[in-house]
């Protein structure tokens, strides 16, 4: 176990170190070998082939879909003001990002939000809880009884849900950008996106289309490669985003004083019609909420830890990592040691302030989203619906903190979980 920087950076910064530890194996079966887990010569391709989908030019596309779900986030929250009732609003988040994710990687509607029970929603919910049980129970750790347990038959049938509905979406996209060269038609995306098909695919370029479009050493993704990639970001892209929105509106609610800062930086810029949807230009001059994202993350990582599996036997900074061995870094303590963070306890967004910070910091110091070549490729997609969301919800309530104080006890899974929730509560701003 890694709770040094200096170490730390070592084995992100370097190619050397790039495959994942063990742990990441009982994620196989839902990935396969996308880009979170795939090694050597197939992660670099990949990497390659995936990073130009993430321009920012392409991530302004994303930008409608973070407000639309926006709004029915805020729609449901509404609820709860009128109550006055302390809620967890960890999944309802959880939700709000399912929606946001599975409409820009493929293109669909899964109505998440609306519909909690649908078939695909409860086997993303299914296959997360046994990938975290197979983590930490050490029988069902080893395939052998896990095959033999119950567990196997519920992976089963959760994986056939989720690689069935991806693998339908891949067919009919695929078929309808066929079609469209066949009849050499050149629809304008930008009127595109204001149509929908009768199963909700919508017509704007989602992750889905730009990995059709991309190719391999010269020759197109087959279909398994491209359903690794949606499901991989379906995977990153939910979860890790439900803690950190979470935290996120914890933190504010925490911390009135900072709230009150971010209301009034985005009231700035956005004016005062709530129903104004925020653009990227918009959501990059939110340089405050910036910095609390940053010192939320600091806090409360989205992946608590995160490890390598060494091939050699390899000395770092006098330390001996055996060949085979799982060196595990946690993101987690360091965001929290007073030697890399002055009064780690206290919540200070300014402390990230490059203009006004006295705090000079080592960049592996914090690491929320990795770091080196193997660090989170949709980071900016991911900080992009963080303020998309958390925006749209400063500018319609104020978070209060619950009645009963919270208490910090986590779960420490792939990715940072609350043991009992993140109860908040939620009153109409008037303004």
């Amino acid at each position: 176990m890694i709770f040094c920087c200096c170490t730390l950076q070592v084995l992100l910064s370097s190619p050397k170190y790039i495959d994942k530890s063990s742990e990441y194996d009982f994620i196989r079966p839902w990935l396969g070998e996308g880009l979170l887990i795939s090694r050597g010569r197939k992660w670099q391709t990949r990497r390659k082939t995936i990073t130009p989908t993430f321009h920012f030019k392409i991530l302004e596309q994303f930008i409608e879909i973070f407000d639309q779900q926006g709004n029915t986030f805020v729609d449901i929250l509404r609820l709860f003001a009128k109550s006055g009732e302390t809620f967890d609003v960890f999944p309802l988040v959880t939700l709000c990002a399912l929606d946001v994710i599975c409409e820009s990687a493929m293109g669909t509607k899964v109505n998440a939000q609306i519909n909690s029970e649908s078939q695909y929603v409860k086997a993303v919910k299914e296959i997360t809880n046994l990938i975290q049980l197979r983590i930490y129970d050490f029988v069902i750790r080893y395939e052998f009884f896990f095959r033999l347990s119950a567990n196997r038959r519920r992976q089963r049938k959760a994986l056939a849900i989720l690689h069935g509905y991806t693998d339908s979406v891949i067919r009919a996209r695929r078929q309808e950008l066929n079609d469209t060269l066949a009849t050499n038609k050149t629809a304008d995306h930008a009127n595109d996106a204001q149509q929908e098909d009768s199963v909700g695919m919508k017509k704007r370029m989602a992750f889905l289309d730009m990995l059709l479009q991309a190719s391999i050493d010269g020759r197109p993704l087959t279909d398994l490669e491209i359903r690794e990639e949606v499901d991989t970001f379906m995977f990153e892209g939910h979860d890790t985003t439900t803690s950190a929105i979470s935290f996120l509106l914890l933190s504010l609610a925490k911390n009135p004083e900072v709230q009150e800062k971010v209301f009034a930086e985005v009231r700035n810029i956005v004016g005062d019609d709530r129903k104004q949807p925020v653009t990227m230009t918009m959501l990059n001059d939110m340089h405050y909420l910036e910095l609390v994202i940053k010192e939320t993350l600091r806090l409360y990582p989205s992946v608590p830890m995160f490890g390598r599996k060494m091939q050699q036997n390899t000395e770092i900074n006098g330390k001996i990592f055996p060949a085979g061995s799982n060196v595990i870094m946690f993101p987690f303590f360091l965001g929290r040691d007073p030697d890399y963070f002055p009064n780690p306890e206290k919540f200070d967004p300014e402390r990230f302030n490059v203009e006004t910070s006295a705090e000079k910091t080592n960049p592996y110091q914090y690491v929320p989203f990795s770091a080196g070549p193997r660090n989170c490729i949709g980071q900016k997609f991911a900080v992009a619906e963080l303020k998309s969301l958390v925006s749209k919800v400063v500018r319609n309530f104020e978070i209060l903190p619950s009645e009963e104080p919270f208490e910090e006890t986590f779960i420490a899974e792939l990715i940072l979980r609350p043991e009992r929730g993140v109860p908040i509560r939620v009153k109409a701003r008037v303004y």
